[in-house]
């Protein structure tokens, strides 16, 4: 039987559609009678290779919409291409499939176990994909150096730093090979020094191809992507095309 996630996953380098696709994706929430709408007829596209900040103040319906771009929640209603392909009819499991070989995230409080060493973080999601031993270490390694932290590679997160932490986090992301990151506030849990060299990680990424949408409430933040698309009470009310040629 065909399988589309499959598919999606092997041969994600061969296509050429926009990588996102998203139209009038609504997403509500219900509890106890109540009704919450977090997302409203929201349409946006994001091309490849794209570094694209989701800038709004708190509530405004950013990381509902980061889930639902990475494949994380599914919208209420709405079209959601991922690839070329619509994935809101997917069932949970092919959607975790395909999100765990695609999709690499970042958080604001960075998300990391606090059992594993640095190393053992970015060799996590490794786990749960087809490489053997041997090809783990070697990649992990690989990121250390990339993430310039392979000095504390042995050390748990309580024995890092704020900046050192997110950048663990960063190499986790990094470590599938991901052709989407998503950010979700990654700097809000560190100082304007430590975050604006986590925006200069994020910024080479993105230079070496690396597709980034990144939720921020920060404009500055924001100004450091080449399109800012701001929303505000779950609508996108503006868009902005920034430092493209």
């Amino acid at each position: 039987m065909f399988d589309i996630v499959q598919w999606l996953y092997h041969n994600r380098t061969l296509l050429v559609f926009n990588m996102i696709h998203a139209r009038n994706i609504v997403k509500t929430f219900r509890s106890e009678g109540f009704e919450n709408v977090v997302l409203q007829n929201v349409n946006v596209d994001i091309e490849s290779g794209e570094f694209v900040a989701v800038l709004g103040p708190s509530g405004s319906g950013k990381t509902s919409l980061l889930n639902i771009l990475g494949l994380v929640d599914v919208p209420t209603s709405g079209e959601l291409l991922y690839l070329g392909h619509e994935v809101t009819k997917l069932k949970e499991r092919q959607r975790i499939n395909l999100r765990r070989g695609s999709v690499g995230f970042i958080f604001q409080h960075f998300g990391l176990i606090d059992e594993l060493t640095a190393g053992e973080n970015i060799e996590l999601p490794l786990q749960y994909l087809k490489y053997s031993k041997k090809e783990r270490i070697k990649r992990v390694n690989e990121v250390l150096e990339k993430m310039n932290i392979a000095h504390r590679k042995k050390y748990f997160p309580r024995q890092l730093s704020g900046l050192q932490q997110q950048l663990v986090s960063i190499g986790r992301a990094l470590a599938v090979n991901p052709d989407l990151i998503l950010a979700d506030e990654p700097t809000g849990s560190l100082n304007s020094s430590d975050g604006g060299k986590v925006l200069e990680v994020l910024s080479s990424l993105n230079e070496q191809g690396r597709t980034i949408i990144m939720a921020t409430h920060s404009a500055s933040d924001a100004e450091k992507a080449q399109r800012v698309v701001q929303v505000f009470d779950g609508h996108i009310v503006t868009e902005n095309i920034k430092n493209r040629l």
